[in-house]
């Protein structure tokens, strides 16, 4: 094999992988190593409970891969070697407690259907849907153009200029404030149901925001609009599809992926990255880029060392966000749901009896307490796609929302302050009896379960930071061009010929492979 490469990418995590298929595209042979025996990151799909359930472990959701720019120019390429995607029409619902009145609320593809639940809530939200989805038609365009372009950028100014051209100063103004507010104030602002609003509200906790935290408006009325529209994609088999149709890619072009490969620190020459050395004393060189995907503090830390920029220092300190629990069900069958059998046919489900519940988890979290009823967003992959469980079984994916990484107390006053390897099982146990409440009977379906704490995720992944599976906070102060610091904006890291991606830079987490695109296309 040989050592010598035009870009060599740390990290085999979604935007790393989406930068190594753009460049392999313009003719670059490209490298890509990583430290475990998977490639993917936080998108990795496994047989974790028992033989044939597949658990996707982290994410789940891939609608915004299958919506974003670098799969609109290589969906081609990416289908060939086998990526297929599976169309879930009722992306999602929020499900209350009996005493609550209302059983449920939820959004499906359709503006009709979703509106038939939201006047169930309340009749005039739902008039207030039909304004907020026109005023979605005219917004889009630039919402989504700002999160596929480099900040700061002439290209973003340009954006804001057309912004401001095509929509006036009142509806841009409007869309500021939707940047700008917390899900709270723009929720009371244009719904009354309480129900409705911890529907949205459940949106703003898959990242970090509480309920009360600026900023965190933007992702629940993007979500709500988007999914009515579009529905939610899952990956056939496994939200991995896209990781092997990634990885064959850019091995037809000539590159490679080789797993359990540790790089123990980049080399720097003259200011300039020449390549990586690896934990064995392999030396990889680089002709042309050397791409990090992965958290800035193992970049400036350990991966850099003396050779970090003098300026760095508050790159490698970026904040993380509240942590996650993720705990694996293989089931006998889906879960009889108190609120109805209807909810068997929605992706998501989420459980939470309040705004105010979730605020509490919220700021419970942050206080290193675990909260009594966290959020639960409980995932039903194969209600769209059996292939991931035997004949007439299922898998259930359970994300916890949100949770402190270092535990000092419990809300519930039933657990001692420990750490996580000696209080998972315990804390999913609450999580069993909270689902329980929602699903009677559950508890005896389950077949067998796979629960990863905080301190898991951070282990499986070390750009989970704290348990954060999100790459460091997405609040204003960390967003945008402040991603992950000022001064490091663009994917530059004071060192020539060495870019930063990854969900701790701008666009931020998820599965939209935005940063390593975006840089892909600037150095090709």
């Amino acid at each position: 094999m040989s050592s010598h490469f035009d870009a060599i990418v740390v990290g085999s995590g979604l935007n790393g992988l989406a930068a190594a298929v753009h460049l392999s595209t313009k003719g670059w042979r490209v490298l890509v190593l990583e430290r475990q025996s998977l490639p993917g990151g936080a998108v990795k799909t496994a047989q974790c409970t028992l033989p044939g359930f597949r658990h996707d472990l982290y994410a789940m959701n891939l609608s915004s891969f299958a919506g974003s720019p670098f799969h609109a120019e290589h969906a081609g390429l990416l289908a060939q070697h086998g990526l297929t995607f599976i169309p879930a029409d009722k992306p999602f619902a929020s499900a209350f407690p009996a005493a609550s009145g209302l059983p449920w609320v939820g959004v499906e593809k359709g503006l009709e259907a979703t509106l038939a639940h939201v006047r169930r809530a309340n009749p005039d939200d739902a008039a207030r849907w039909i304004e907020l989805d026109k005023a979605f038609d005219e917004q889009a365009p630039y919402l989504f153009g700002l999160l596929g372009t480099p900040a700061p950028s002439w290209a973003a100014l340009k954006l804001l200029w057309r912004l401001y051209r095509g929509l006036g100063l009142r509806k841009a103004s409007e869309l500021v404030r939707i940047l700008v507010s917390s899900p709270r104030d723009w929720l009371h602002e244009h719904f009354q149901s309480p129900s409705v609003h911890c529907m949205l509200a459940s949106w703003g906790m898959h990242l970090d925001f509480g309920p009360d935290v600026s900023g965190g408006a933007l992702f629940p009325y993007l979500e709500a609009m988007a999914s009515q529209r579009f529905g939610m994609m899952l990956g056939q088999g496994g939200a991995d599809t896209i990781i092997k149709a990634m990885v064959k890619a850019v091995e037809a072009a000539g590159g490679e992926l080789r797993t359990e490969s540790t790089v123990s620190r980049i080399i720097v020459e003259s200011g300039r990255a020449t390549g990586v050395e690896l934990s064995n004393g392999q030396k990889l060189m680089a002709r042309r880029a050397v791409i990090a995907n992965v958290h800035p503090r193992a970049l400036y830390g350990r991966l850099l060392g003396q050779d970090a920029p003098a300026d760095s220092a508050k790159a490698s300190k970026l904040r993380s966000g509240p942590a996650t629990m993720m705990i694996h069900l293989a089931m006998d069958s889906l879960p009889d749901w108190r609120a109805g059998d209807a909810l068997k046919q929605f992706a998501y489900v989420h459980l939470a009896p309040s705004l105010t519940q979730l605020a509490t988890t919220y700021a419970q979290s942050l206080a290193g307490t675990l909260p009594a009823e966290p959020m639960l967003v409980v995932g039903q992959p194969t209600a769209f796609d059996p292939s991931r469980a035997p004949e007439g079984k299922h898998v259930l994916w359970v994300q916890v929302r949100t949770l402190p990484y270092e535990v000092q107390a419990d809300a519930a006053g039933q657990l001692m302050p420990g750490s996580w390897d000696e209080l998972k099982e315990a804390y999913a146990d609450r999580m069993m009896d909270l689902l329980e409440g929602y699903a009677p009977g559950i508890k005896a379906k389950v077949l067998a379960r796979t629960v990863l704490s905080p301190v898991d995720l951070e282990r499986d992944n070390p750009n989970l930071v704290d348990g954060d599976s999100l790459g460091g906070s997405h609040h204003l102060d960390q967003f945008f061009m402040l991603r992950p610091a000022w001064g490091r904006a663009r994917w530059r890291t004071g060192v020539d010929s060495l870019y930063h991606v990854g969900a701790s830079t701008w666009p931020g987490g998820g599965t939209g492979a935005g940063s390593g695109y975006m840089l892909a296309k600037e150095i090709a």
